[in-house]
């Protein structure tokens, strides 16, 4: 039964908010992954990384706090069977002057500013590696270093090999890289992958003007195909069955005449389809609509985008003030719910959202929850309107909703389709 000092969502629709934490007072999350009972969830600006438990959804208990590493964050992590990988990069929003506005960080290429910078290296650059086997207490068992900024996200499934956006000494900004997990308390990067005019340090030059950037946010991988997203550089689909040499497959980009953001990629491969959402930047759409696409892709080198999500319009979103459009899809993992018609995404400030995509030429939104406002505001960047901005969703086994904020805390839902 759902508490009753639960704050009333703004607005619902075949959803119930059920549970609701702080993260013992860390209420900024961004990625979170609930394994075994436990969510861990990874901050933007308080660092590290906190575990909930969650065993009883409706009062979820916060039970370890690990801190990260002097002037690093972790914003990305990933469970799987007794392993958890968590990303580890300078922590760029506590540098006010450089990158706290947005559109300092979403508009240009970070490795040209931390080089320009010329930083004292006094970060962790790279993933480690904990063993979760006691879920509340996480042993570090394994440590991957790189030079330059670091890691952003993750995907890790099992098996022999890990998938990270990497940001490397000598590069613009993030590109692909293969993790050799055969030993995890010796992963080793093994491969690379990036758009030409990445890699300054072999001379290459931008070819995508000012206030763009192409980075990768991450990919994710089905067989031997990564789906990546890059930013305003679009999408690319790579074959990796060399790990040490991913070879391009198709490069498609939509950024002009859309406004970028390409963040999140979700293949369907049961269908022959593959999700893709923008992410929405900057506030009140100045950078244009926001779209989840859905591309059919049976024949890999010409992916055709044939249809995108409805876009929620209970309200004007677009003046309520911060960001409006999608963010994270919940990306179907071993171990989660996984389904190929429903589709659960967070829209920012329009809060969590499902989508039935039976006919993926007409998806259609059959729930959403827009939590309470946040009570209090952890993120440091000057100027962020007080409302909700959900972030990261992950749904169980058990059909139960798991959602962060960048300020509100932790969001456990109840879905009624």
């Amino acid at each position: 039964m759902p508490r009753p000092d639960l704050a009333p969502p703004d607005f619902a629709r075949n959803m119930k908010l059920i549970g609701h934490s702080d993260i013992g007072g860390r209420g900024d999350g961004l990625q979170l992954m609930v394994h075994r009972g436990h969510a861990y969830v990874a901050h933007p600006w308080s660092q590290g990384y906190s575990i909930v438990d969650v065993r009883d959804p409706s009062n979820p208990k916060t039970i370890n706090y690990i801190q990260a590493p002097a002037n690093t964050w972790n914003i990305h992590l990933q469970t799987h069977d007794d392993l958890l990988l968590v990303i580890n990069a300078l922590d760029l929003f506590a540098d006010v002057d450089t990158f706290t506005g947005e559109k300092a960080y979403y508009t240009r290429s970070v490795g040209d500013a931390v080089a320009a910078k010329k930083y004292d290296r006094a970060w962790t650059a790279g993933m480690t590696v904990y063993d979760i086997s006691m879920l509340h207490m996480p042993r570090k068992i394994g440590q991957l270093d790189v030079e330059g900024v670091g890691f952003h996200r993750l995907w890790y499934v099992g098996g022999r090999y890990a998938y990270a956006s990497a940001l490397l000494d000598g590069f613009s900004d993030y590109i692909f890289v293969t993790i050799d997990m055969e030993d995890p308390t010796k992963p080793l990067l093994v491969g690379q992958w990036w758009l030409p005019g990445m890699n300054r340090a072999a001379g290459e030059q931008p070819t995508w003007g000012d206030g763009r950037r192409y980075a990768l946010h991450h990919a994710l991988v089905h067989g031997n195909t990564a789906y990546a997203c890059w930013r305003d550089g679009g999408l690319t689909l790579l074959d990796i069955t060399d790990h040490a040499a991913p070879k391009l497959i198709k490069h498609h980009n939509w950024c002009p005449p859309y406004g970028g953001g390409t963040h999140s990629p979700l293949p369907l491969p049961g269908r022959d389809l593959l999700l893709v959402a923008d992410e929405a930047v900057l506030d009140s759409e100045e950078d244009g609509r926001k779209h989840v696409w859905v591309f059919d892709i049976r024949v890999p080198e010409n992916p055709i985008s044939i249809s995108t999500f409805p876009i929620p319009n209970e309200i004007d979103y677009a003046k309520k003030g911060g960001h409006f459009g999608p963010h994270n899809l919940h990306e179907n993992r071993p171990g989660s719910f996984v389904s190929e018609t429903l589709v659960f995404a967070t829209w920012q400030n329009a809060g969590i959202r499902a989508f039935d995509i039976s006919d993926p030429y007409r998806p259609v939104e059959t729930g959403a929850l827009v939590p309470a406002g946040p009570t209090a505001m952890i993120d440091r960047r000057p100027g962020r309107p007080k409302v909700i901005q959900s972030a990261d969703v992950f749904v169980d086994t058990n059909g139960l909703i798991y959602a962060t904020d960048y300020n509100a805390g932790l969001e456990i839902i109840e879905y009624g389709g």
